[in-house]
């Protein structure tokens, strides 16, 4: 299984994040899921809403985060990155320009958030582009169809907060993949939301999730580095 750490880029600015970034691969990360801090991260929780606007008060210009995102992919050839972006980030850079960084530059796989129509998200897919889909452990019946017809990972939500999320039919998490398998999907699998503790690494590895998300956990340590190592190993030792 695959561990994913967030990185918020431009937090505390961009050089810092390139600096991150390899301590993530050092410490064993395997994927990084790098974001384009938004203007109106609405769907965010506010740890990550106040980062991205912390970024973009130390920089607002996107080209430059697209120069920093190169240098952290030439400096880690061998590392697989995600792509986190608003539609509304991707109308402000260009909906032309930002498919041609991400073809040119290799980040292939894009989660886009606050879609106002599928029209964007239907250009970044003729392009190749691989566009993931959220799909909450109430295994709604609509998800699971934009899952089957999307053509990347899918993103599944690791754990619940109450009842209330859980879907009575497959009530853990290894059922839910299972049933996702059942229905054809054959697409990766990462689980996020949740993720905390290498505990809970443990938990969606015998689920057999491809993949795990890990955000906060890595993030509130970021300005400690060895803290920041030893975390991650932990997590990496689970997977």
């Amino acid at each position: 299984m695959d561990l994913i750490c967030y990185l918020s880029n431009g937090y505390p600015s961009i050089e810092s994040s390139i600096d991150v970034a390899k301590t993530y691969v050092e410490a064993g990360c395997d994927i990084i899921e790098i974001d384009f801090p938004s203007r109106n991260p609405y769907l965010e929780g506010d740890f990550i809403a106040n980062r991205m606007r912390e970024a973009l008060k130390a920089c607002d210009d996107y080209e430059k985060y697209m120069e920093g995102m190169i240098k952290i992919k030439k400096s880690l050839p061998q590392t697989s990155f995600i792509l986190l972006v608003y539609e509304n980030t991707i109308k402000e850079i260009g909906v032309d320009k930002f498919i041609k960084f991400c073809v040119d530059n290799d980040f292939m796989d894009i989660i886009l958030c606050g879609l106002e129509d599928d029209k964007i998200k239907n250009a970044i897919i003729a392009n190749k582009l691989r566009v993931s889909c959220y799909v909450q452990r109430k295994l709604d019946r609509t998800e699971i169809l934009y899952a089957k017809e999307s053509n990347g990972f899918v993103y599944l939500q690791a754990k619940t907060r109450d009842e209330s999320e859980v879907n009575k039919t497959y009530p853990t998490l290894e059922s839910c993949i299972s049933y996702l398998r059942e229905e054809g999907i054959e697409r990766p699998i990462y689980c996020g939301v949740g993720i905390h503790t290498p505990e809970d690494a443990l938990y969606a590895k015998k689920a057999e999730a491809d993949a795990i998300f890990v955000g906060s956990a890595i993030l509130k340590v970021q300005e400690d580095k060895n803290k920041l190592i030893r975390i991650i190993k932990s997590f990496k030792q689970n997977c």
